[in-house]
């Protein structure tokens, strides 16, 4: 019997450590092939749906999601560019992430066949936030706006002004929106209107800014890093995740 109950904790813990270290995961929107990464500890884990910043899906969402596995939540890091477009040049970061501001449609449908793919996979799709970082988190306001039923939307550093004909009239959930204000790329007279619009809307947010933290700021080894403003937002990420799953 104790070697039975061996061989189950070693199963056990094998399983685990799979759901912990997670996958690449290929699936089809309007017929092109885009690659996530899909992670759950637990079947009935509440999902968290990452989307990229202009350098496309790499290891530093990868890093993220683990971290985020590592305490009990489903991640699906989803890929607006496509499968094998991993941009590192400036002109081709623009190019792509330029495109789909240009299409905000089909950004949209890209999020959606998103979480699409992680319900193909076996996450729960009733219980979800979206989060992303810089044009990913521009990416999840658009999503916020376009009515899609989630519980909250989080912009880490993100791109906050609203397009032109478009409102936050039809948010479901929360939303959360770090920044820096030393951040040249989005300045703060975005973040002032952004927080005016969804004060009108009358929808629930929060939004906190960071003193001396940069465009970025989250983003490990990069010159920009501030790590007193990345583990302060992370902190707070998380008992936003915490609050906001809660029933």
């Amino acid at each position: 019997m104790r070697y039975i109950a061996i061989v189950f904790i070693i199963f056990f813990s094998l399983c685990s450590l799979s759901f912990a270290t997670g996958k690449p995961v290929t699936y089809m929107v309007s017929g092109q092939p885009y690659e996530g990464y899909y992670l759950s500890p637990s079947e009935n884990a509440p999902l968290i749906m990452m989307v990229h910043d202009w350098d496309g899906l790499t290891e530093y969402e990868v890093k993220r999601a683990r971290m985020l596995g590592e305490l009990g939540f489903a991640v699906f890091a989803m890929d607006l560019f496509g499968a094998g477009i991993r941009p590192t040049e400036v002109k081709d970061k623009r190019q792509h992430t330029g495109e789909l501001y240009k299409d905000r449609e089909k950004m949209r449908a890209l999020m959606n066949g998103a979480l699409d793919a992680a319900a193909s996979q076996g996450a729960g799709t009733d219980n979800v936030i979206a989060m992303g970082y810089c044009f990913g988190g521009a990416a999840v306001l658009e999503w916020a706006r376009s009515g899609a039923n989630l519980k909250g939307f989080a912009s880490f550093h993100g791109g906050l002004s609203t397009p032109e004909g478009q409102d936050y009239s039809a948010v479901t959930g929360k939303v959360l929106v770090f920044h820096g204000t030393a951040d040249k790329v989005v300045p703060m007279t975005q973040f002032a209107e952004l927080a005016q619009a969804l004060e009108i809307a009358g929808k629930p947010h929060e939004m906190v800014t960071y003193g001396g933290a940069r465009h970025a700021f989250t983003v490990f080894g990069s010159d920009r890093y501030q790590q007193a403003a990345d583990e302060k937002s992370w902190q707070r990420f998380l008992a936003f995740l915490n609050r906001t799953f809660s029933p």
